[in-house]
């Protein structure tokens, strides 16, 4: 099938996205199907931004992978501001899948001039939520490797886009591919472990050399083969101009300008899981804790940290890791009043086992602990890659596995707790209107109003359940408790 003009393309998609925009709503979006997939002959023109080492290893491998297998997808333009990497990857798709490539600097002339359906950013942080939003307003589906941006005021901004354009967009945590997440919700949901309590989590690394370090500096970059100011962007107002450094560009994650070390390269992952597996969202209140403690060699960001976040459903979700000690990981799991799921490390699963609390608590005498089966996935970016595929040919965002709201609420999560570190605060988010604040507007008071007016707990969103697991029992004893006004006894009056 012949492609359709760039300027008739353009406005289709801007048709479409005017449409999705009107019957956006908060928690899905909708949208008419993509030019890309009005034919079932049509395929995907997929571009890449900043294919370095996982935009290559993983975006554009996986994809040829895909295409290999018979996805209706052509790889045809790299956009990379070093030369050699440029090359290399447009060389590599060229010789695996006989498709030319075109090769650009500046990934707005690929957008402009390739005729594409769709985007993989694969770039340093602080240019996510800039090249994000112009591929949207372009009206082409992204896939956006986490974390989805720098800062929790460019996620709503990209969200705010997202719905307003109703595209396609899939955030690059692999691991919401995975179908325990939705198995672990429902049966959350249905109250297998009473009220949700917390969840706790990890991303623990070590290395002889120091996080990140292994990534090697080659003779080959310099200022001659590497378009400096456009890595930066200082032009854009991402980052300052500074002087060309081989460390900086490669070793970027080490660096605060750029990204945000361990909290949003590593803790995003498992933190985008948890509020996957247990519905919540944006969190009420983040505190962030850690330190520089071995790794003294240049790098900004922490090699101990570790992230408490308090939600308004009542649960507290937790991260903690050190880049220094690897052998001694704490397990993933999520705890209730009546019981535990626990997961283990990683993200390969065949199961995950629940652990019941005792029947003296919970009065109930049937309750064994079980191994609960779930479907294995053996490479979640292959099946990652593949779900961003499926919604683009369904014209479809709400198909996307890690859509833009929870890719904000992630960062939300980790950028926050990020901040609380570095400036000593403890940060509090408003999920309604997005206002960000160090003043406590009563966190502590408001649980301790609740217990006094004797309330009921609040739960994660879904839930089904009623009170199971949610009440306590009121011992005959506790009649005698109150205060004695006027020096007479509560229990008499």
């Amino acid at each position: 099938m012949k492609k359709p003009a760039q300027s008739d393309r353009r406005s289709f998609l801007k048709t479409s996205s005017t449409l999705a925009a009107g019957a956006a709503a908060l928690g899905s979006i909708s949208a008419p199907a993509p030019a890309s997939a009005a034919d079932g002959n049509s395929r995907i023109r997929i571009g890449f931004i900043g294919p370095g080492g996982r935009g290559f290893g993983a975006h554009v491998k996986k994809l040829v992978e895909l295409r290999k297998d018979g996805r209706k997808i052509d790889l045809v333009a790299v956009a990379e501001v070093y030369e050699v990497q440029r090359d290399k990857v447009a060389d590599y798709i060229e010789k695996e899948t006989g498709t030319p490539v075109a090769k650009y600097v500046d990934y707005r002339d690929m957008i402009a001039k390739e005729n594409l359906d769709a985007v993989a950013i694969g770039t340093p942080d602080h240019w996510h939520a800039k090249q994000t939003i112009d591929s949207l307003e372009a009206g082409l589906a992204v896939y956006c490797e986490k974390p989805m941006t720098k800062s929790v005021v460019e996620a709503l901004e990209v969200v705010d886009v997202w719905k307003k354009t109703g595209g396609v967009m899939q955030v690059g945590v692999q691991s919401t591919s995975l179908p325990v997440w939705n198995q672990v919700r429902a049966l959350l949901q249905e109250g297998k472990l009473g009220k949700v309590l917390g969840y706790q989590t990890e991303y623990f690394r070590n290395s002889a050399q120091g996080q990140w370090r292994y990534y090697a500096l080659e003779p080959s970059m310099t200022p001659k083969t590497i378009d400096w100011k456009r890595w930066l962007g200082s032009e854009e107002g991402l980052a300052e101009s500074v002087p060309f450094d081989r460390e900086v560009y490669k070793q970027w994650r080490r660096f605060w300008p750029y990204g945000s070390g361990m909290y949003t390269d590593l803790f995003v992952h498992r933190t985008t899981s948890m509020l996957k597996a247990t519905g919540l969202r944006f969190p009420a209140r983040v505190v962030g804790a850690g330190g520089l403690y071995l790794e003294y060699d240049g790098r900004d960001v922490p090699d101990v940290a570790t992230v408490a976040a308090d939600f308004n459903e009542g649960v507290q979700g937790f991260v903690t890791a050190t880049m220094c000690n690897q052998e001694s990981r704490i397990n993933q799991l999520i705890r209730g009043h009546f019981g535990t799921f626990t997961f283990g490390n990683g993200e390969q699963f065949d199961g995950f086992d629940f652990i019941p609390e005792r029947p003296q608590v919970t009065r109930l005498r049937d309750v064994e602990p079980e191994r609960i089966a779930t479907e294995r996935v053996a490479d979640t970016t292959y099946a990652h890659f593949a779900n961003w595929i499926d919604a683009i040919e369904a014209g479809d965002p709400n198909l996307c596995n890690n859509d833009p709201e929870l890719g904000a609420a992630a960062m939300a999560v980790v950028n926050l707790g990020a901040r609380s570190y570095r400036e000593g605060v403890v940060f509090f988010f408003d999920a309604e209107t997005g206002k960000i604040s160090t003043t406590d507007p009563g966190w502590a008071k408001k649980w301790e109003e609740r217990s006094e007016a004797r309330g009921k707990p609040n739960h994660i969103p879904g839930w089904t359940a009623g009170d199971h697991g949610s009440t306590l029992e009121e011992p005959d004893y506790m009649k005698l408790a109150g205060p004695w006004v006027d020096g007479k006894d509560p229990a008499k009056s």
